[in-house]
């Protein structure tokens, strides 16, 4: 039986170099205790915020301790992210985190401190170059008033913090640690062990048996702790509600958007538009089960390729070549700066024991941004690597145009970058491969890119609605209750040309990111912002360039959707959800018409 391999079996090339946030452990624990010794120094300002002079000292103080306290932080996760059963790590994880709650509970003061100030003198301040890295934060008081508490009830809050993010952990040790699944029976009868990383590799195998067996393994697993999951989800739910209500929004939506200026309507615009595409989706779903030759369709046909390309299996290497070229539209110096990614060990590669399922670019200011693959050699891990790289590059170019204070990018905008790179190297793959299996296979690739990212992403954003809606108005979020409204979700989006089952049902239970809630429908309207500006970058060159990388440069500098309008893109209208849509109805017909 193949056995997923140790850290120590993986080649130090293909592993990522956290020195250079700490060369040691011991380097951390130093600064770690340099840190706990200067936190209590911000608390002496307590009381003399309404004074300018003391508010910059202030702030200049804050700002060192600010970015050790990351770096902590952002160390120690990313060591135990390496091998989550490394109970070293996840000490020092704990220990970090601890210490930014502490951090955030000693200057639970700055806020309602500030907020005493009048309107008039805090935008005055705002206005003033020397409190021109601030200018974002002071603003933010003003227009935040309304939801700020006082300095106690603000103290009681930020010591709930940890509390409340222990949800997500908690998920995370019992879905990447402590669960179990049944072995693969292959065809040549050898087994092989399911892990999270396999599991989609598996999903693409031609043979449906093996499709079937690594789908129910998959949820089996889940569903033998569903219970205990169902208690873990809803306890989440209530914990937003219960942040949502003490802040005084009227719902966690609400609340959740508020932060960002995020309209209501770009999110129930973008439910709606979906919805008017769904025969569209239902029509791809039937296409599929027609070109596979079955009659009863399954969940886990949903990712096996329709298309049979030989050699499609890329090495690390090849995948970095690919990623160069695919993405030279973006410049020179973008592509000299991927090339150091790549050689400057900023990239985990490969699947190890424990280590955390999936990909994600981190890191922290100061230091060059990180990646996690899980790489398997798919097509899919190409796209993976690019998309990841666009984060990065994205976090690369803010943090060296930016402050620290205004450097780091909303989560409305974080997908935007990631998925421009992803649909740049489809239309290079495309343009350039004379093979018209390999283009419908691309072309495919690109339809179950809207399936996962711009419809799935939407019914994700759907049962969190739905279920947020469901706890404000107290009513249960159990096993049966949670099952029904995702397999109602389920059925709605995929139509009749699939089964929705009592595995598919239970897929609720097994999303890490309903534990950060109301995330995912950014997935959605950041692919319809990138198929856009990727247009455009391919079809005016060099002004759609400049504009993307003043865009790539401009962070958190001012709300989400003013940013995304430097680049051509308005999403407080409905058209770039229309219009992207409208891409994947045009390509479904292209790809029907190769197929058929």
């Amino acid at each position: 039986m193949e056995q997923v391999k140790t850290r120590a079996e993986i080649d130090q090339k293909y592993k990522w170099n956290l020195a250079d946030i700490f060369e040691s452990d011991e380097k951390w624990e130093g600064a770690f205790n340099l840190v706990k010794a200067e936190i209590p120094v911000l608390k002496q300002f307590k009381g003399t915020l309404n004074d300018k002079n003391s508010l910059k000292e202030f702030f200049i103080k804050e700002h060192n301790v600010s970015l050790i306290s990351e770096k902590l932080y952002v160390y120690a996760k990313m060591s135990r992210d390496q091998d989550n059963g490394n109970d070293t790590y996840v000490s020092m994880c704990d220990r970090a985190y601890s210490l930014l709650m502490l951090m955030e509970t000693e200057t639970a003061f700055v806020t309602p401190e500030l907020t005493k100030l009048d309107d008039e003198t805090l935008l005055l301040w705002a206005n003033e170059d020397v409190f021109k890295d601030n200018s974002l934060f002071l603003k933010g008081i003003v227009r935040n008033k309304k939801h700020l508490l006082s300095e106690k009830e603000e103290r009681i809050l930020a010591q709930t913090s940890e509390m409340a993010n222990s949800f997500d952990t908690i998920f995370t040790m019992l879905d990447d640690v402590d669960m179990r699944f049944e072995d693969i029976q292959m065809a040549d009868g050898t087994k092989q062990q399911l892990s999270h990383g396999r599991y989609g590799l598996l999903l693409q195998d031609k043979n449906r048996d093996i499709r079937k067996q690594a789908y129910e393994s998959m949820y089996n697993a889940h569903i033998n702790n569903i219970n205990t999951l169902a208690a873990l989800y809803s306890s989440s739910v209530k914990k937003d509600v219960f942040y949502a209500k003490v802040r005084n929004f009227e719902s966690v939506l609400q609340g959740e958007l508020f932060s960002g200026n995020i309209p209501l309507t770009v999110y129930s615009g973008l439910i709606e538009q979906v919805h008017n595409f769904l025969p569209q989706m239902h029509r791809y779903v039937k296409l599929r089960q027609e070109l596979l030759g079955i009659k009863d369709g399954k969940m886990y046909d949903m990712y096996v390729p329709l298309i049979d390309v030989p050699d499609t299996n890329y090495t690390y290497d090849a995948a970095q070549e690919l990623a160069k070229k695919a993405l030279a539209p973006l410049g020179e110096d973008y592509v000299r700066l991927l090339e150091r990614s790549f050689k400057e060990n900023w990239i985990d590669v490969y699947e190890t024991k424990g280590k955390t399922s999936g990909a994600y670019s981190w890191g922290a200011y100061g230091v060059h941004p990180y990646m996690l693959l899980n790489y398997q050699g798919r097509l899919d891990d190409v796209f993976t690597l690019v998309h990841e790289a666009g984060h990065s590059m994205h976090t690369y170019y803010s943090d060296n145009s930016l402050p620290y204070e205004k450097a780091q990018y909303r989560i409305f905008v974080a997908e935007v970058a990631s998925t421009v790179n992803e649909v740049l190297l489809l239309k290079y793959m495309l343009k350039n491969t004379q093979d018209k299996k390999m283009k419908a296979y691309l072309l495919n690739h690109f339809i179950d890119q809207f399936r996962t990212t711009l419809f799935r992403q939407t019914m994700f954003a759907e049962f969190e609605w739905e279920t947020h809606k469901m706890a404000e108005n107290d009513e249960p979020l159990t096993v049966s209750v949670l099952n029904k409204i995702y397999g109602d979700l389920n059925r709605l989006y995929y139509g009749d040309g699939v089964e929705t089952d009592k595995f598919i049902e239970a897929e609720w239970s097994r999303i890490p990111h309903f534990y950060r809630a109301f995330y995912v429908y950014q997935y959605a309207t950041g692919f319809s912002s990138a198929v856009a500006i990727a247009d455009m970058i391919l079809n005016e060159g060099a002004p759609a360039v400049e504009r993307y990388k003043n865009f790539l440069s401009s962070g958190g500098s001012d709300f989400p959707v003013e940013l995304l309008k430097i680049t051509g893109v308005d999403l407080s209208k409905p058209e770039p959800i229309i219009s992207a849509l409208k891409v994947f109805e045009k390509t479904l017909e292209e790809f029907e018409g190769m197929v058929k």
